[in-house]
């Protein structure tokens, strides 16, 4: 089975969060990656046509079942009617999860894909949990750039 990578982030983004998903896609489609994301606007949309812009394959879980709200750019849809609780089944589905920028939903796919310890989490902006000293909470990795952000799931791949 080909390598699947998950990326969360928020369907309200700012031009960076989205250009950088877009990179994230494009990068993720040249090492032969499956793409899975939400199926929505913003960070997944932006993720689905960087993956298919370089010939990736993008599989979009929705959390409804509305047909005509899934973006173009997708190559497969799961419409799954289960609201955010499909989250659980972007997660689990993945062998790699990189968030791009922060909103709750992206809180809640970080969470669960920690909660896996095997698979490696990198996050691209966006969250950073802390104790309540103010100290990061050992966790996901950091990345500063989409470039960076992939090569740390690829290379865990490899391991």
């Amino acid at each position: 089975m080909r390598f699947q990578v998950a990326v969360c982030g928020p369907a309200r983004c700012s031009e960076e969060e989205r250009r950088q998903a877009h990179q994230v896609g494009r990068l993720l489609a040249e090492h032969g990656a499956v793409v899975l994301c939400g199926g929505g606007e913003g960070v997944m949309s932006a993720v689905a046509e960087g993956a298919r812009s370089n010939g990736g394959l993008v599989i979009g879980i929705r959390p409804d079942t509305d047909r005509t709200a899934a973006p173009d750019a997708l190559s497969a849809v799961v419409f799954t009617g289960m609201g955010e609780a499909r989250n659980a089944l972007i997660v689990s589905s993945a062998d790699a999860v990189i968030s791009v920028g922060g909103s709750w939903g992206t809180l809640s796919e970080i969470a669960l894909a920690q909660r896996r310890a095997e698979i490696p989490v990198v996050c691209l902006g966006g969250w950073q949990v802390t104790d309540p000293a103010g100290n990061p909470v050992p966790g996901p990795a950091r990345a500063a750039t989409p470039e960076e952000a992939v090569a740390r799931v690829v290379s865990d791949r490899s391991r």
